[in-house]
């Protein structure tokens, strides 16, 4: 994105919270108004911000994380890389103790793909573990999955703009899963299979 085009994105933010309460912009001397084409509701800003990032800054990262990568790691992250690319789908377990390099994988995986345009969606069971991470938000947070969930229950997410993040995105690292109730899983596999993701 162009810095003008991050310009405008910013402004219709801005305007955006500034109308939720009865203000906007054009009140406020010399300030700059957003386009209108900007303010669209169809605009997915969650996708606008995941591809924000700096393509550059991401490939020097990649660089530099993959001239240290073991070759346990290596093997990993060819396995992943080539399913992405090929939009093979899958499920990738990844399992060792604290310091093993988990984390430095992730990192990896998320700055090649990121530098190449692609949705990275980094996850964690607890917001101490999505700290760690590249953009990470807690899953229930990123995929709607209810807090009190069963067998039954389904992501508040179908229709939204967060679905649609998740259609986009070329790869999805849930850290720390094991600490999670398995009807987590079966949730989100329900709604993305009923919405057709």
């Amino acid at each position: 994105m162009t810095d003008e085009d991050l310009k405008s994105l910013g402004l219709a933010k801005i305007e955006k919270y500034l109308r939720r309460n009865g203000n906007s912009l054009a009140n406020f001397n010399g300030m700059p108004l957003a386009e209108d084409l900007v303010m669209d509701k169809n605009i997915n800003y969650l996708i606008i911000d995941e591809k924000c990032y700096n393509r550059e800054e991401f490939k020097g990262e990649h660089e530099k994380l993959l001239a240290t990568i073991t070759h346990e790691q290596k093997l990993i992250y060819d396995e992943i890389l080539h399913a992405v690319n090929n939009k093979h789908g899958g499920m990738f377990f990844v399992y060792g103790y604290g310091g093993t390099g988990k984390t430095f994988l992730w990192r990896d995986l998320g700055s090649a793909l990121r530098s190449r345009g692609k949705i990275v969606l980094n996850v964690a069971s607890s917001g101490i573990a999505a700290l760690l991470l590249q953009g990470g938000r807690t899953s229930h947070s990123r995929f709607g999955i209810p807090i009190a969930v069963n067998e039954f229950s389904t992501c508040s997410i179908a229709g939204s703009h967060r679905a649609d993040l998740i259609k986009e995105a070329g790869l999805i690292i849930w850290d720390e899963a094991p600490m999670m109730s398995k009807h987590c899983f079966e949730t989100l596999h329900r709604t993305m299979r009923y919405t057709q993701m």
